[in-house]
């Protein structure tokens, strides 16, 4: 008999910075713990865990050791849980995509023969169109919020000088592909392996981009332009080498999507500097929820609606008994 049990922590159960704090210390694990056939799940504003009760009973105390956590039972109701989260429902940005997308990678570390594997897939097509059948997408725009923060910082005509992209992952790239630097004369992507990027570049022939090493930043004043920090791999040494690069370039305004804060901002205190906990991100956030919080009634009636119809395949994937629960509330 299988039994499958889950443990989490998000944001709403702390501070989303203490969140961000915890999920970049363990989601290192997530390979190791895939070969016990266990899903982690840790993203900047959460922790999760799902698996054989057993396996994820090892990791309880070590993980989730000193935390105020919650645990979940069943194929059901991970099922449940594992669709809102897809569908963005949980997220500290409603209908925002990238979730689900991290779910999906954590997912594909697991074999697929394992009955977590099974129901998490369930789960994340459902999560996922449930998302699209709502409308549930969020306004709140990385490329947008990049684009409305280059106009309130440059005015009357003023031409940008160089858009700079620090990391060349999934959020780099899509800044990238998405035409922001298209007001500034050139866009210069920061990375620590250029062959990497340049072979990941080579299928978009219309993006014109130029790669520069970290310690080359800064050779030069640049005062019209503008720094977007896309990356959340910042150890000590490289937050050293870019706050030297960055105070000898003196940009118009640093722009930090990092879930931990990659600059200090002491360090930094010269320079015009956001990150996700500054007061001007904060305000984009609200104005998005605000917009979709009225919608998550009809999602979770969405989801709901789609784990009956599915239950029995889902509870196929266990031989462990149990009854379907409705939601609380």
């Amino acid at each position: 008999m299988t039994q499958l049990h889950g443990i989490y922590i998000d944001h709403k159960m702390t501070t989303p910075f203490a969140m961000a704090q915890l999920s970049a210390k363990i989601k290192s694990l997530a390979t190791d713990l895939a070969r016990s056939g266990i899903i982690l799940l840790a993203t900047c504003v959460r922790v999760e865990a799902y698996g054989d009760a057993a396996a994820v009973t090892d990791i309880e105390s070590t993980i989730f050791s000193g935390l105020s956590y919650k645990r979940i039972e069943g194929p059901i109701e991970i099922a449940r849980r594992l669709a809102e989260i897809a569908s963005s429902a949980h997220s500290q940005i409603l209908g925002e995509s990238y979730v689900s997308h991290q779910l999906a990678k954590s997912i594909e570390l697991v074999d697929l023969k394992c009955p977590i594997s099974q129901v998490a897939r369930f789960a994340l097509d459902i999560g996922r169109a449930a998302r699209e059948r709502q409308g549930f997408i969020a306004s709140f725009n990385y490329d947008q919020i990049v684009r409305d923060i280059i106009a309130s910082r440059f005015t009357d005509g003023e031409r940008p000088d160089r858009l700079y992209v620090i990391g060349a992952g999934m959020l780099g790239r899509g800044l990238i592909r998405s035409g922001v630097g298209e007001r500034f004369r050139a866009t210069i992507v920061v990375t620590r392996n250029p062959k990497a990027l340049r072979k990941r570049l080579r299928r978009y022939t219309d993006i014109e981009v130029a790669l520069l090493r970290p310690e080359e930043i800064g050779q030069e004043r640049e005062p019209r332009s503008i720094v977007v920090i896309a990356t959340t791999e910042v150890d000590d040494k490289y937050e050293a080498i870019l706050q030297n690069g960055l105070l000898r370039l003196e940009p118009r305004t640093i722009v930090d999507f990092s879930s931990v804060p990659a600059l200090s901002s002491a360090a930094i205190k010269s320079l015009s500097y956001l990150n996700m906990y500054s007061e001007e991100f904060l305000q984009f956030i609200e104005h998005n929820n605000r917009q979709l919080a009225p919608k998550l009634p009809l999602l979770f009636s969405d989801i709901e609606a789609t784990l009956r119809a599915v239950q029995i395949h889902i509870a196929a994937t266990t031989t462990e008994p149990g009854q379907y629960t409705q939601r609380e509330g």
